[in-house]
């Protein structure tokens, strides 16, 4: 993905997981403490949300099909938003002859339009548990 022009933020997608709640607690504490400013905290967390995009639309090369039941589909602010019921998902190994299946009672998949995504194509999605 291309950076986004001057003053355009990136998604806050992943400050829900794990790893970006843990972050947001430490920086909390840290505000608390008096140990940073809140201000840098907000750059630490922006930081955190554009190297996570980059990382992962880098380094993730795997394909992957989903099959399952879609039981809700929203579109907002250009933002889709799918929860599939008992999802399965196929994923081709690095060799591209095998397949890995892994299954979940329930996701909800956020799509949103990347920066340089043309008008009318859409990119970015996030699967969750």
């Amino acid at each position: 993905m291309a950076a986004p022009p001057p003053g355009q933020s990136y998604y806050e997608f992943y400050r829900g997981s794990s790893i970006g709640t843990a972050l947001t607690d430490s920086l909390d504490e840290l505000i608390t403490q008096g140990d940073i400013p809140p201000q840098l905290a907000m750059r630490v967390l922006q930081q955190f949300d554009k190297s996570l995009t980059e990382c992962l639309q880098k380094g993730v090369k795997t394909k992957t099909s989903v099959k399952g039941h879609l039981a809700t589909y929203r579109l907002c602010d250009d933002v889709w938003t799918f929860v599939v019921k008992d999802p399965q998902f196929r994923m081709e190994g690095q060799n591209h002859t095998s397949f890995d299946t892994v299954t979940a009672p329930k996701i909800k998949i956020v799509a949103c339009k990347s920066g340089d995504a043309p008008e009318g194509k859409k990119s970015g999605a996030k699967a969750q548990d």
